[in-house]
């Protein structure tokens, strides 16, 4: 099966998926540690259950045993497989060294991974008030640029936000158009797409940009990633989760309630029933927010409608903005086939994050938004000192490519290959 290398990798999101398809990680390069810590984690995960050695895993979940101790179980050259940088100039060349020593002279056959997407999201250029316009990373792409002129792999799968279609740079020209110049300056055929989540079996409205190169001369070389009709409703990644209320539950394990939530199973949420969870723990709320929480959910139980901010009472309005982002307070509707995007400045609050049920009147918890993105119930989300973490969890999720699409895309990939 092909090998890959993931950068700016974030906590395994696309990765996951690539790995389910059956390829091969070569390493993984992300700049932030927590993230870097999860991917160890996770590839330590997957050493011990293929060597039947799973009951250490869930000891360390459960506190029994250190994360050193966890990591001490596994071969060296696995967590060394993950690389801590931020992608420089500077640092460029000793990443390629250590990489080139993991390949040991095979040929690196397939690079995947988008820079970050801050600086090309057209929220982020809404709240910067430069438009972020100058911001360096909008040209990590010229560094994406030298993986391929360095390693030449046969392709490369390059993923970012839909507002990269719009993003300019200072000289007026689109970073896309930017992008694909020099892609091809390397050597590549380039083609790309809009996709949905939605539209490929994950509960969420998320539309990204994957562009896809494929090296040498071609025309008509995207994989086909057929859609599905959803038939599952976004209530099928709660109902099997202990319900809580604002500020309690736990980060360490808890078993979930008997509940044959077919969606679970069908995008490997869940290996079994009753399998424990982790970070099913809920931040607590002001009683201001909560009493808009239970406003927000009461009207779209009612009604059907979406709570506008200028629409609260005096009392519970505490923003001077009343003409922009006046949805800051949203239901993820358990009724619907799709929930609102899930974005990392959930680590922040949760307002745009409501769960649906009025009884708990909260914010979704860490595993509840790990489950919109489809990763699996048995992913555990680090922090940088091993103490369990809910800003973390919820900063990694919310910057994670869904699995189930990555996996799709990996899949479909591997059709063509």
């Amino acid at each position: 099966m092909p090998n890959y290398l993931d950068i700016f990798a974030g906590a395994g999101g696309l990765s996951e998926g690539f790995i389910r398809a059956g390829y091969e990680p070569v390493a993984h390069i992300e700049m932030d540690t927590a993230a870097c810590y999860t991917l160890k984690t996770r590839l330590a995960y997957k050493w011990l259950a293929d060597h039947n050695q799973e009951v250490l895993y869930n000891q360390y979940l459960q506190g029994i045993v250190t994360r050193a101790e966890l990591y001490d179980a596994v071969p060296d050259e696995l967590l060394n497989s993950v690389l801590n940088y931020e992608i420089s100039e500077e640092c460029l060349e000793e990443i390629f060294e250590t990489i080139d020593g993991m390949l040991n002279d095979e040929p690196l056959e397939l690079i995947v991974g988008g820079p970050p997407c801050q600086a090309y999201s057209l929220v982020g250029r809404a709240r910067d008030e430069n438009g972020m316009v100058g911001d360096q990373r909008n040209y990590l792409y010229i560094l994406y640029a030298k993986f391929l002129n360095r390693y030449h792999p046969k392709y490369f799968v390059f993923e970012n936000v839909v507002g990269l279609f719009s993003a300019k740079d200072t000289d007026g020209e689109l970073y896309l158009e930017k992008m694909q110049q020099l892609f091809r300056e390397c050597g590549y055929s380039i083609e790309y797409r809009l996709l949905n989540a939605k539209d490929y079996g994950v509960l969420q409205n998320r539309e990204r940009i994957i562009l896809v190169g494929k090296y040498g001369e071609h025309s008509d070389f995207y994989p086909d990633i057929p859609a599905e009709e959803n038939i599952y409703m976004v209530q099928s990644v709660f109902y099997d989760l202990p319900k809580i209320h604002a500020g309690e539950g736990v980060c360490t394990p808890v078993p979930t309630l008997h509940y044959n939530g077919q969606y679970l199973y069908f995008s490997r949420i869940k290996e079994y029933d009753l399998e424990p969870v982790t970070f099913h723990c809920a931040r607590p709320h002001t009683q201001q927010d909560l009493e808009i929480y239970r406003r927000v959910v009461q009207l779209w139980n009612d009604e059907q409608k979406r709570m506008c901010y200028s629409d609260l009472p005096n009392e519970l309005q505490s923003q001077n903005n009343l003409k922009s982002f006046l949805d800051r307070f949203k239901v993820v509707a358990a009724n619907l086939s799709f929930s609102q995007t899930v974005v990392a400045h959930i680590s922040k609050d949760g307002h745009y994050f409501i769960h649906p049920d009025l009884e708990q009147n909260r914010s979704l918890t860490p595993r509840e938004v790990a489950r919109l993105q489809t990763f699996p119930d048995n992913y555990y989300f680090e922090s940088v000192s091993g103490k369990p973490s809910r800003t973390a969890a919820f900063k990694q999720i919310g910057n994670a490519v869904p699995v189930l699409l990555a996996e799709k895309i990996a899949t479909a990939l591997l059709e063509v290959w």
